[in-house]
């Protein structure tokens, strides 16, 4: 029997690729330079979902029907990330193991077993790997990591001004590029930003879901798609708290 979630679940392998809150505000910059599109002077804050919440760790499961969750366990909350989506819920009462809940959505785990249950159905899940999540400490003044394979790429958006840093090529060539942004949906917590320079043309879109390295698995909360020089890079990456 097939199950209907409402958080929209759909079959994806662990290798595979596949978060909501406050928008961006900055004044923009006086006089933009030759060849530098009008960008804001600070760096936008992104939707929090992109973010493991005050968790020390991202968990993968793979659940049965076939589906993989990504889960970050905080103090006051449990994020879930799945293909399609990401929710916020919070402790409930249980006799045993631990429950979180939003609406009729919850989660139940007891060591490396999970249930996750809706109004529509059940999925069951086992713990498969975990990673611990980024800081601050190990990306000095970085606030969203992402990074890709084949051929091995990955991206830093600074923390206090809209620029960002690509390394490209398996480290073979490296750009610092500001950008602008384009679209933020903080509900469903997506962005995506562009170039501010009108001679290195890029599109860099977040989206808050599952993701997976798609050569050692690890977990993430975000998707990340790069695009630029005609190619489409496709990755994982999170976003950095102070």
């Amino acid at each position: 029997m097939t199950l209907r979630l409402p958080f929209s679940f759909h079959p994806v392998l662990l290798a595979a690729a596949s978060l909501l809150l406050v928008g961006c505000a900055a004044a923009p910059v006086d006089g933009p330079r030759p060849g530098v599109s009008q960008v804001d002077s600070t760096a936008p804050l992104l939707p929090s979902l992109l973010f493991p919440g005050g968790a020390e760790r991202f968990e993968a499961w793979r659940c049965t029907p076939q589906q993989d969750l990504v889960t970050a366990f905080g103090e006051r909350e449990l994020r879930l990330w799945s293909a399609h989506g990401a929710y916020r819920l919070t402790p409930a009462v249980v006799a045993s193991g631990a429950r979180y809940q939003q609406g009729d959505l919850s989660f139940w785990n007891k060591g490396g077993d999970a249930v996750v249950e809706s109004g529509n159905g059940r999925l069951d899940c086992s713990a498969a790997m975990a990673r611990s999540s980024l800081t601050r400490e190990q990306r000095p003044g970085v606030m969203f990591h992402g990074r890709g394979n084949e051929p091995g790429w990955h991206v830093n958006l600074a923390h206090d001004t809209p620029e960002l840093s690509l390394v490209l090529d398996y480290g073979a060539r490296e750009l610092t590029l500001p950008y602008r942004v384009t679209a933020m949906d903080n509900a469903e917590g997506r962005v995506t930003l562009a170039s501010g320079l009108s001679d290195q043309p890029f599109e860099l879109r977040l989206e808050a879901r599952a993701c997976f390295d798609d050569m050692s698995g690890e977990p993430f909360p975000a998707r990340v798609t790069l695009t630029i020089d005609g190619q489409t890079l496709r990755g994982c990456g999170q976003g950095i708290s102070p």
